[in-house]
């Protein structure tokens, strides 16, 4: 095989085979393809697209490049739930204790941010000792007992999709269904979930700006799942605006236990319950998405999430006392309200803006080696839809510095106010095969 025929053929709406594939991505995974000709290749497939057998191939070809998680010692039907990002994405810390009440294992391998805040560790190491570093062992044996753990990435899952991902990075083809749904599936698979549910995001706070877009790649995800004996849902929900109020770590916390109470924002609770329910219905644990959508009400009601969340964090080393006392979270020295200039309704919030403004606070890194101020943040009062009147809080602004002018600028800049507004649809579509 030579790498000008397989770009040729690909270049020309070929379909290229498995064997085609898997030659591309061994190559370039060990250096003997060159850059120049990888980046053609994805300018190829970025024009000519993929057929759902090459986009499945080259998932599993990026699987096979690295490292696989083997859970096969955990029991039960492993159930992993993967977000395309957002701001205040505060789903899976509630997500993972909630479901795993319901005695499904979450085995739930999570990274650090990169952007507005951090990721999910971050988030839980603003529980004083809380620690994700367990051995593979102690990994397994935490959800075979307790049916969730959180482990660290591993440094050498997918590495075939880092190094394609770098590449299209500066070359032009990161906004390619094919590409973007491969590498989202390659690390969901090499994690070892037996099934996975999907949280494609959509607005000016996404990555997948419109709707169509956003359901185009889903659909693209759900069939490589399905296609490579991965049961595979999904969910198109709105990232037009922040979801909940918090947007930072330990003001995120704060709100994820909220929730687990029954006591958290509306927007977040129905996306939670949402997603939930398609992880129950592939945990074979219920029939139909309205019975695990009962089955996840009731343990909130009855308090088993909340207690669920409290042997987690005391299982890897957390204070689980932060549950009834959220006061022993890190907290901000300063907090400054941000006073609506005229009455009238919020008719949009940028929600990436509104997430940069965060991160000028310190929520979130700009590079990988910038520490994060694990008490800042923002706790929204309004969202899109909300009367408001001249002089009312929008939001707080929870800091550590004595000058947020900029901040506030930045949120006045990026927050509207209208005569009439509509509040945003949550959830656009549900993707079930």
């Amino acid at each position: 095989m030579r790498m000008v025929d397989i770009i040729s053929k690909k270049r020309d709406g070929g379909e290229l085979s498995q064997e085609e594939i898997k030659f591309v991505v061994d190559g370039y995974t060990k250096g003997d393809i060159p850059d120049y000709q990888m980046s053609s290749l994805a300018m190829a497939i970025f024009f000519q697209d993929m057929s759902d057998e090459e986009r499945a191939a080259l998932t599993m070809a990026m699987v096979e490049s690295g490292d696989q998680i083997d859970l096969s010692n955990i029991n039960g039907i492993k159930v992993d739930k993967h977000s395309t990002g957002g701001v205040g994405d505060t789903t899976t810390l509630v997500l993972a204790p909630l479901v795993a009440a319901l005695d499904i294992p979450v085995a739930k391998m999570s990274g650090r941010g990169l952007g507005h805040t951090g990721g999910t560790i971050d988030k839980l190491e603003a529980v004083d000792g809380f620690h994700v570093e367990i051995s593979e062992e102690e990994f397994v044996r935490l959800v075979n007992e307790n049916h969730i753990a959180v482990i660290g990435q591993t440094g050498n899952l997918t590495p075939a999709d880092k190094k394609i991902y770098a590449l299209r990075d500066v070359t032009g083809t990161v906004n390619s269904i094919p590409l973007i749904a491969s590498s989202i599936m390659s690390k969901k698979i090499a994690a070892g979930a037996d099934a996975i549910v999907l949280d494609v995001k959509t607005g000016n706070g996404a990555f997948m700006k419109t709707v169509e877009e956003a359901e185009a790649l889903a659909e693209a995800m759900v069939k490589i799942g399905n296609q490579v004996g991965r049961k595979t849902m999904a969910i198109i929900s709105d990232m037009s605006q922040p979801l909940g109020n918090a947007i930072g770590n330990a003001l995120e916390l704060r709100e994820a236990i909220d929730t687990l109470k029954g006591e958290g924002p509306e927007d977040l609770t129905e996306l939670v319950l949402s997603l939930g329910a398609q992880m129950v219905v592939l945990a074979q644990k219920a029939d139909t998405l309205e019975d695990a959508r009962a089955m996840l009400q009731s343990v909130i009601d009855n308090g088993q999430a909340l207690e669920k969340f409290k042997t987690f964090l005391a299982n890897q080393g957390g204070d689980a006392s932060i549950v009834d006392e959220p006061s022993k979270l890190p907290s901000a020295e300063y907090q400054y309200e941000l006073p609506a200039k005229k009455s009238g309704v919020v008719s949009d919030m940028v929600a990436n803006e509104i997430g940069i403004a965060s991160m000028m606070l310190g929520a979130g890194r700009q590079t990988k080696e910038d520490e994060i101020d694990l008490a800042v943040g923002l706790v929204l009062h309004k969202k899109v839809g909300d009367a408001v009147e001249a002089g009312e809080s929008l939001l707080t602004i929870y800091a550590n510095q004595n000058d947020v002018e900029q901040v506030k600028q930045k949120l006045y800049e990026n927050i509207t106010i209208s005569e009439t507004a509509d509040s945003p649809q949550l959830i656009y579509k549900v993707i079930t095969k």
